[in-house]
């Protein structure tokens, strides 16, 4: 979880707002201090669970880096300072995600009977749609989402160019979505 102080947000309130009202507690675990003055609080979670990546989607100034993403390491030097382990939480591990944030961080689940499209869209023209509409921090959980439903009717691989090139439209990197892409076959148990 990345918790941003940029253009007057304030994440660290913006998460025990999260907190309360979702009744969860952010456990002990490592937080690493940004050059900008944010944090970084690594939590673990599931391993068959594929956390995307979001940038304020939960709340302003809170990112999440999941599957595919990356974090800058303490002791790493940038043009704006160092990254630094926040003391005494060195010796810890990363805690576990608390199972109430780990919802929100979830796309949402693919209801039983529910269907990824509409009826004669066999094309997967509504998922590439759905991609195409998102904003930034919903650009890779809306591509996640997308492909887990392509791969689950069965035309995830005839989709794959189509939800990537629609991903890239939005912005992400060629790279970063068909890393996601990827990310949902795998889930869904198939291969691009």
């Amino acid at each position: 979880v990345d918790l941003d102080t940029k253009a007057g947000t304030d994440a660290v309130a913006a998460l025990r707002g999260l907190a309360r009202r979702h009744r969860f507690t952010v456990p002990a675990t490592v937080v690493v201090l940004t050059p900008s003055g944010g944090r970084h609080l690594w939590l673990s979670g599931p391993a068959d669970v594929v956390v995307p990546n979001s940038a304020s989607r939960l709340a302003p100034g809170i990112d999440i880096r999941g599957a595919g993403g990356y974090l800058v390491g303490p002791g790493s030097r940038t043009e704006r300072g160092v990254y630094a382990v926040t003391p005494g939480t060195a010796h810890l591990p990363p805690a576990p995600c608390p199972r109430a944030l780990l919802r929100l961080l979830l796309p949402p689940p693919h209801a039983p009977g529910h269907r990824a499209h509409p009826p004669g869209d066999r094309s997967g023209e509504s998922l590439v749609r759905f991609v195409l509409a998102a904003h930034e921090g919903q650009r890779n959980a809306r591509l996640f989402w997308a492909a887990c439903r392509a791969y689950e009717t069965g035309i995830g691989p005839a989709l794959t160019t189509a939800l990537t090139l629609a991903a890239t439209t939005t912005g992400l990197t060629e790279r970063e979505a068909r890393a996601t892409i990827a990310s949902a076959a795998r889930r869904t148990d198939r291969r691009p």
